[in-house]
């Protein structure tokens, strides 16, 4: 049927709705009841978003997917540095590694329809969803389910952030596994029910987005409990730290830098101010990359779900929006479907353009934020001295004599100064070669802080039941003297001399 008629009795640029099959999403048509069609359905042609935003709205939506062509390889980078690199290069964690990946979902959610180039609309009024459109689905999929990742594991985040620095509790392998179940079990879980009770279509762009049916109840709602309990404990930890520098400036008593620590289980209250300070200083100085994202990520979501959660209101099919909409709507008959003359009109209806944009290229930036915080330089050097050692390793000669030496050097094993296993070479020239310790053995030693966390001050208490006091050092010609057995129980012997 020509496009004429299927207009039916409703004036241009309608269509009636009846003369159109159920295929498609149906509930993304935009359809009223009108008195100028003889009381018949009129739908506005689809994409909607081209009648509101004008033509070009579809070229403006894409350069979020070009911005995600340059971001994501940025991830891929920080990926395949994670799996490489050594873990002193990279300070590699489980955290960051899922955040990573989380992300990676959203940006490949923007870079799959320049390739496929999907067609948004069923017919002319009728959009495509998940159910007609293959890359509808794989977008609109990807793109909440990455949102869900990244929100989750900011959530875990503060949860180890907190219980590190407000009650030093060292995260060990149940909280890793925890971490994985919750991070990876509720965002699965969520994305399922969200595509069965409400699904995704094309509403702006490229890119399939969450219906508005029940959005808000399967999604928008959960994240925001996540991101505000995230939110309200991340400034918890924060006013925490508040305090203690606070404390730590009133606290004039002296300390000293003895290695006699607390022991490994010691509770925080028996920490002095000064060391308080000095522990929570060295938690923030590992974790500020991690936190700073944190509330990133948190800030953009909120703003993401006052936009969304907004347009939904405005643009949902209910006795409030068809009034507001009335002078648009009458704007378009009148001009006899020219759209240019009705933009002034269509304000207020869905959110502006370049609120939609900036929304957009938000969207797609949280990878270049995670690669600008969590690409260390330390990264660009483990890369330089990995191809270095490949290109040195193809023209280097080791002879045989070499080789024995190298199989030897067990045989060398000693500890150094600070009771670490070390092994030091046989050549006089050479500098001895001292092993790093392994977390497990940095963690049972050296301090029941963070690992890495070599130490802290220490003051001296005297025990109330010690009667031992400083003793002046004997002299060369007291230490000389003979033993005389009277001073003790012990027997005499007669002398042979």
């Amino acid at each position: 049927m020509s496009g004429n008629s299927l207009r039916g009795s409703c004036p241009a640029p309608f269509y009636q709705e009846d003369l159109f099959d159920n295929g498609g999403f149906v509930g993304g048509r935009f359809c009223q009841v009108t008195a100028l069609a003889g009381n018949a359905s009129c739908c506005l042609p689809c994409p909607q978003a081209t009648w509101l935003y004008g033509e070009e709205i579809q070229e403006k939506t894409r350069i979020a997917s070009w911005v995600s062509v340059a971001v994501l390889p940025l991830c891929v980078f920080l990926l395949i540095s994670y799996a490489v690199l050594p873990a002193n290069r990279t300070h590699r964690h489980y955290l960051s590694i899922c955040f990573t990946l989380g992300i990676c979902c959203m940006q490949l959610a923007f870079i799959i329809p320049l390739g496929t180039k999907p067609e948004q609309c069923y017919n002319q009024i009728t959009p495509n969803d998940m159910y007609s459109s293959l890359s509808c689905a794989f977008t609109g999929a990807m793109l909440l389910f990455g949102g869900w990742v990244v929100v989750v594991f900011s959530f875990i985040r503060t949860i180890a952030f907190h219980l590190q620095v407000c009650w030093e509790v060292i995260l060990g392998p149940k909280f890793m596994w925890g971490a994985f179940i919750c991070g990876l079990g509720i965002p699965i879980i969520g994305t399922s029910i969200m595509l069965v009770l409400t699904g995704v279509s094309f509403r702006f762009g490229d890119v399939c987005h969450i219906n508005i049916e029940k959005s808000l109840q399967d999604y928008w709602i959960p994240l925001i409990a996540f991101s505000g309990a995230s939110l309200i404990m991340q400034f918890t930890t924060m006013g925490y730290c508040i305090h203690v520098y606070i404390k730590s400036l009133y606290d004039t008593a002296p300390t000293t830098n003895s290695s006699n620590i607390q022991s490994y289980t010691a509770s925080v209250n028996t920490l002095t101010p000064r060391q308080a300070y000095r522990r929570v200083r060295k938690i923030l100085k590992l974790q500020w990359r991690s936190n700073c994202l944190v509330l990133v990520i948190l800030g953009n979501l909120l703003v993401f779900a006052v936009i969304f959660i907004r347009a939904d209101d405005q643009l949902e099919l209910k006795p409030e929006t068809l009034v507001r909409a009335a002078p648009w709507l009458l704007c378009l008959v009148a001009s006899g479907g020219d759209k240019t003359q009705c933009f002034d009109e269509a304000d207020g209806i869905g959110p502006t353009e370049p609120t939609l944009m900036v929304l957009l290229i938000l969207l797609t930036l949280v990878g270049l934020w995670n690669f600008i915080l969590f690409a260390r330089p330390s990264m660009f050097v483990g890369w330089w001295e990995l191809v270095r050692r490949k290109e040195t390793a193809q023209f280097e000669f080791v002879s045989a004599d070499a080789r024995k030496m190298r199989s030897d050097a067990h045989s060398y094993e000693m500890l150094s100064s600070n009771g670490l296993p070390s092994y030091k070479s046989p050549e006089p020239h050479a500098e001895p070669y001292v092993r790093s310790p392994s977390p497990a053995y940095t963690a049972r030693t050296m301090s029941p802080d963070l690992n890495n966390h070599y130490g802290r001050d220490a003051r001296y208490v005297r025990p109330s039941m010690s009667f031992s006091g400083p003793r002046p050092p004997s002299s060369p010609q007291q230490s000389g003297r003979d033993w005389d057995p009277e001073s003790t129980f012990a027997r005499a012997y007669p002398s042979h001399r």
